[in-house]
C-alpha cells in the first residue's frame, strides 16, 4: 500500500484560507484577530504539559453523538492521535481537522484513530463534524478539565470575542461553561502502551498548526 501522504500541506492551504478571510472578512476585524494571535505567540512558550516518553492521562468524554469515549479503551486496540483544538467558529480549526480527514487513510494504514478534543457542547462537535464531514471521533471536553493535562489552556481576550459579537457570532453559545478558556491547540500520538510518541504544539499563534505529514512520519518510524 502507498502511504505517502500527498495532499497539500496545511501551510499551503493555510494561504488560500488567508486569502478568503480577506475578502470575507471587514479588515479591521481581522486586524483584531490577527493582532489576538501575535499576542497569544508571545504570551504562551512553554505550552505542552506532557512530552515524548511520558505516559498519557487517561479519560472519558463524550463524542458528537454523546456516547462515552474512552482513551485506554481506544489504546486496546489503536494507536491514538490526539488533536486539541479551540471550536467550530475558528477557520484555522476547521481547516486543520479537514486536512487532517483527508489523511484518514494513511493513519489508519499505521494502526492508528484520531480524535479531537475541544470544549464544546456536543451538539457543536457534532456540527463540526457534519461541516467537515469527519469520520473520526470529536469529543467534548466542558471546563478543559483533560486538556489541562495535555495543552496550556488560557481564557480568550474580551477584543477577538467582542468582534466576533459584531460579525454575528456568539463565542459563549458554544460552550457550557462561561470560563470562556481555550486550549493551545496541539497534537499528540499515543502508542498502544499509553506512551507520548509524538507531542507538538506550532505555538499560541492558532493560525499555525501542525502537519499531518510530521504525525504520519511519526507513525510509520
Amino acid at each position: 500500500m502507498d502511504t505517502t501522504f500527498k495532499n497539500p500541506s496545511y501551510q499551503k492551504k493555510l494561504e488560500e484560507l488567508r486569502k478568503n478571510l480577506g475578502k470575507l472578512l471587514p479588515e479591521d476585524a481581522l486586524t483584531v484577530f490577527d493582532a489576538d494571535a501575535t499576542a497569544l505567540q508571545e504570551q504562551h512558550r512553554a505550552i505542552l504539559q506532557v512530552a515524548v516518553g511520558d505516559k498519557a492521562s487517561d479519560f472519558s468524554l463524550s463524542n458528537a453523538s454523546n456516547e462515552t469515549i474512552v482513551l485506554s479503551k481506544l489504546l486496546q486496540r489503536h494507536k491514538v492521535v490526539l488533536v486539541f483544538y479551540r471550536g467550530t467558529w475558528c477557520p484555522y480549526c476547521n481547516l486543520q481537522l479537514a486536512h487532517y480527514q483527508k489523511a484518514l487513510d494513511q493513519l489508519h494504514a499505521y494502526g492508528a484513530k484520531l480524535v479531537a478534543i475541544s470544549p464544546q457542547t456536543p451538539d457543536e462537535s457534532l456540527s463540526i463534524k457534519e461541516k467537515n464531514a469527519l469520520d473520526f471521533e470529536v469529543l467534548s471536553d466542558n471546563g478543559n478539565i483533560v486538556a489541562r493535562n495535555y495543552t496550556t489552556v488560557f481564557k480568550n481576550g474580551d477584543a477577538p470575542i467582542t468582534t466576533m459579537t459584531g460579525l454575528g457570532l456568539d463565542f459563549d453559545a458554544y460552550y457550557s461553561d462561561d470560563s470562556r478558556e481555550l486550549p493551545v491547540p496541539a497534537v499528540f500520538v499515543i502508542e498502544q502502551d499509553g506512551t507520548i510518541a509524538f507531542a507538538k504544539t506550532e505555538g499560541g499563534d492558532y493560525r499555525n498548526r501542525v502537519e499531518v505529514s510530521e504525525i504520519i512520519a511519526t507513525l510509520k518510524n
